[in-house]
């Protein structure tokens, strides 16, 4: 991760939670313990440049893929983005049911 934050200007975080892999509860367990420090917090948004952009794909599982004060900071636009996806997906529902 620290790669790919190093002086980033746009960082775009995808879901890696443990339901993307498996249903089973003692699983996801396991591999959520093993990626725990797979958060983007201050500590690692620090390593991108300082006027850095935040994208994240909504909803976020908070304090575990994403920190609250990063998602909730001046370099979130992960509200903007998710608003934007709605007028894109009503876009396209537009032009296929014609």
């Amino acid at each position: 991760m620290q790669g790919g934050f190093k002086g980033a200007d746009i960082v775009y975080a995808k879901t890696w939670t443990p339901v993307l892999t498996t249903i089973n509860q003692e699983e996801g367990k396991r591999i959520h313990a093993k990626h725990i420090d797979w958060i983007t917090d201050d500590e690692i948004l620090a390593l991108a440049a300082a006027d850095s952009i935040y994208l994240y794909p909504l909803p976020a599982d908070r304090e575990i893929e994403v920190a609250n004060s990063v998602i909730d900071s001046s370099h979130s636009v992960a509200y903007d983005q998710a608003e934007n996806r709605m007028h894109a997906q009503k876009a396209v529902m537009a032009l296929t049911m014609r």
